[in-house]
């Protein structure tokens, strides 16, 4: 499978502007239906997935799922309302795994 696609997962009011750059749109209303569509695509040949953070913020354990495999990448995003820290805090968190330590926020 060719792992090629990019696509945002999310409210209709955070991620329409998404649609203007190429991007796949998916909007959901909830955690638990962005879940379900996230499955979904992931078995589709998306290499990157931008998730909002006020959805990611409800599915860290299907997030952590798909931290094991190579695609697809998912990326939380802030939402217009501003960011609530979850994907920097995810960014940091998998440096440190691989690093071993804290050297990027110290």
């Amino acid at each position: 499978m060719t792992y090629d696609k990019i696509a945002v997962i999310g409210k209709t009011d955070n991620i329409m502007g998404f649609k203007a750059a190429g991007v796949e749109v998916f909007a959901v209303n909830g955690s638990d239906e962005a879940r379900n569509v996230l499955h979904t695509i992931a078995r589709k040949g998306y290499a990157v997935v931008l998730l909002t953070e006020d959805l990611a913020v409800d599915m860290t354990e299907t997030l952590n799922r798909y931290k094991t495999q190579a695609y697809p990448a998912i990326i939380p995003i802030p939402t217009a309302k501003g960011s609530s820290g979850i994907g920097i805090k995810g960014i940091i968190e998998d440096a440190d795994k691989a690093i071993g330590s804290d050297l990027l926020f110290r």
